[in-house]
């Protein structure tokens, strides 16, 4: 008697031929680390900003002509930063949703949302700290190699929680210190917002070398397994 299990509907694969994120990849990771460059720049100013400022016995002095300099150069950086913010941003999403798309061409059966959630995930408030990291998961396992006959399915993900615990945390570190330097008058108070500006940028470099490691470690792994598991090639 045939199995039952043999008389259920079986998914339809996708319709279409997985193509390389890997021109995205590259164009990405560029774009991670010019922001990680700017990011690096904004340190060094915030620097020069912090150690101007002398604070002795609860009182902050520095000299006004140099301190103005200083102040300059910090805005300076940050213009750079919001300038290549959005640029790195839009190519991130476009290789995550390219990936995303060729991810469910190779395990349909371990999505739960469409593709386009790959890009609408990051543009609903509030939902947009947990939808991507969801989605970046089950690409992870999408792609993570079979199991050799006999031994457990195990899909280690600690780059993504990596990646995602520092961009999250960075963003949030971020948000707090430009509150504090926005409401700061005096120099100590500058100097202390100042001080919490430069953790968060060096905070948004770890999360970019992590968004790199995470990229291109997933990227390999969907085409090493893509190319072992059909008749695709590059």
């Amino acid at each position: 008697m045939p199995d039952s299990s043999d008389l259920r509907p079986r998914r339809m694969l996708p319709s279409g031929t997985p193509r390389s994120a890997r021109g995205l990849l590259v164009a990405a990771s560029a774009a991670l680390a010019i922001v990680a460059l700017s990011d690096l720049f904004a340190v060094f100013a915030g620097a020069r900003i912090y150690l101007l400022i002398d604070e002795d016995q609860g009182f902050a002095a520095a000299p006004q002509q140099r301190l103005d300099a200083a102040y300059s150069l910090y805005q300076t950086a940050g213009n750079a930063q919001g300038i290549v913010y959005l640029p790195c941003a839009v190519l991130f999403v476009a290789w995550f949703f390219w990936t995303r798309r060729n991810t469910g061409l190779l395990a349909p059966d371990r999505f739960r949302k469409g593709p386009g959630w790959a890009i609408g995930g990051w543009l609903i408030p509030l939902a947009n700290f947990w939808l991507p990291y969801r989605i970046a998961v089950d690409m992870w396992g999408a792609a993570t190699p079979l199991p050799a006959e006999g031994e457990p399915y195990r899909a280690s993900i600690w780059p993504v929680n990596l990646w995602w615990g520092l961009l999250v945390s960075s963003s949030l570190f971020d948000w707090y210190a430009a509150s504090r330097y926005k409401s700061a008058e005096t120099l100590t108070e500058i100097r202390a917002a100042v001080m919490q500006y430069m953790a968060a940028d060096a905070l948004h470099i770890a999360a970019a070398v992590a968004a790199v490691y995470f990229a291109v470690r997933l990227t390999s792994m969907h085409w090493l397994k893509a190319t072992a598991t059909s008749p695709y090639r590059e």
